[in-house]
């Protein structure tokens, strides 16, 4: 049987291109995906911010997870089963992870750059449970994710970072309803009960005061996200 490290296959030669430009994943930074997970790994330190199962309280990092699971998983200690994953791939350090019951091994990448700010969106897709914020009553938790990772080559403040929260957000909730995507009462869907975000940025090149949808970075957020989103979204 084949570990959990061999499994994991890079996909940088299958990156999905929103613009005309062909870019590179950010230099240092390397992507795997299969079956179990989507992996985000980096030779230095990342920033992050990110509401996960695990690692939500990191400030630094130099892995992102974003772990397989069954439908209807259902497990008494999610951070313990993450923690276990992790160390099968050999991580001997604090890691920011995230679960879905989505395929992995169909993970969306697109990738923005404009006057110098290069941005990601890493993105798992799962619409099991469609909810419109606001609008849905409270129901049972359960893995119906979309995950979105957006990383940046570029120097952000914490509370920068917290912007591109904001807009990647916008830019999901955009997508499902560029997309049609209702919930079970015909509601326009925003997310999926159990949604979750990372941001890491380098912390090199350029600075970013501000990620909001109408600055050039946070362009470059809200496009990769809501492109990522519309390319995960499962053909009806």
């Amino acid at each position: 049987m084949l570990s959990r490290r061999q499994r994991l296959t890079p996909i940088a030669g299958v990156v999905e291109m929103s613009g005309k430009q062909s870019l590179s994943p950010i230099q240092g930074i390397e992507i795997a995906a299969g079956p179990d997970a989507v992996w985000v790994r980096s030779e230095a330190p990342l920033r992050v911010l990110a509401s996960a199962v695990v690692g939500g309280d990191l400030d630094v990092t130099r892995h992102v997870v974003n772990m397989h699971v069954q439908r209807g998983y259902d497990a008494p200690d999610p951070a313990a089963d993450l923690h276990a994953f992790t160390r099968r791939l050999g991580i001997v350090e604090p890691f920011v992870g995230l679960m879905t019951a989505a395929r992995t091994d169909e993970v969306r990448i697109v990738w923005e750059e404009a006057e110098g700010i290069r941005a990601g969106a890493i993105v798992t897709v799962g619409l099991s449970v469609a909810v419109a914020a606001g609008l849905t009553p409270p129901v049972a938790w359960q893995l119906s994710t979309i995950n979105v990772i957006v990383v940046l080559d570029a120097v952000l403040d914490r509370a920068v970072a917290v912007n591109g929260v904001i807009t990647a957000t916008e830019a999901k909730a955009g997508a499902l309803a560029e997309a049609g995507i209702r919930t079970a009462d015909g509601a326009l869907a925003t997310g999926t009960v159990t949604d979750a975000v990372v941001v890491a940025w380098t912390g090199r090149g350029a600075r970013v005061p501000y990620l909001g949808p109408g600055t050039v970075a946070g362009w470059c957020v809200g496009r990769a996200v809501r492109q990522a989103v519309l390319q995960g979204i499962p053909r009806r």
